[in-house]
């Protein structure tokens, strides 16, 4: 795949495709439990495995193994106000780290002068500080951030948004995701989709077959690109 000649808009998901966050919201969600005094005994894999494939699915497993939680807590609104408060405590204690070959990829799309729009479901107050740490990240021109949509992915709105505002006749759109849940958004849109991730989930196995998603471990496993 000739990256730079075959496409002119790349969108790219954010937290864990471009920077290594997912474990700082893994830990965010087990210090909101905790600190409301329950244990939500999940590994990282159990987290990713529910908040990998629906916007609504962690909501419903955290409250299905903590059904104390639920009762003490129904509005989930509240539950994820303060585990976003405990998520930008995280990250004012941790040093934000890109995922491999990250750095390499996006110093070649600003090299190339391409089309490029970031389209993330964290809201611009996270996004804000993460750039701020990694001065890379602002050679990204555009960026989609969980304000400027209502449904978020699996739905294709967020990225059909970022189309809507930056596409232009005759270009090819590319995405670059690391989840089901960001593919399943992609692939309701004209978008190439793209799974960067060195595990391939069992739901995304038949969509690499059918050649309907490119898959690659790392950014640092895409050839052809300079």
């Amino acid at each position: 795949m000739d990256w730079v000649n075959d496409f002119q808009l790349f969108l790219l998901d954010f937290d864990g495709l471009l920077v290594n966050t997912e474990l700082l919201h893994y830990r965010a969600y087990l210090r909101m439990c905790e600190r409301r005094g329950h244990d939500l005994n999940w590994s990282f894999e159990d987290f990713t495995k529910s908040a990998h494939y629906d916007s609504k699915q962690l909501r419903v497993d955290i409250y299905k193994t903590l059904p104390l939680l639920h009762k003490e807590e129904p509005n989930w609104s509240t539950l994820y106000t303060e585990k976003k408060k405990h998520y930008l405590d995280i990250l004012s204690e941790t040093e934000i780290e890109l995922m491999p070959g990250v750095e390499i990829f996006l110093n070649a799309l600003c090299k190339h002068n391409i089309k490029r729009s970031v389209v993330t479901h964290s809201p611009k107050e996270q996004v804000d500080y993460i750039r701020s740490q990694n001065s890379i990240l602002n050679t990204v021109e555009n960026w989609i951030t969980r304000e400027d949509y209502n449904q978020s992915k699996p739905h294709p709105e967020p990225y059909l948004t970022a189309i809507e505002r930056f596409y232009e006749q005759g270009d090819r759109v590319i995405g670059f995701e690391d989840s089901p849940r960001g593919i399943y958004s992609l692939l309701g849109t004209n978008a190439q989709p793209v799974l960067i991730n060195s595990n391939i989930p069992a739901k995304m196995q038949l969509l690499i077959d059918e050649k309907k998603v490119v898959h690659f471990p790392t950014f640092e496993k895409i050839s052809k690109f300079s």
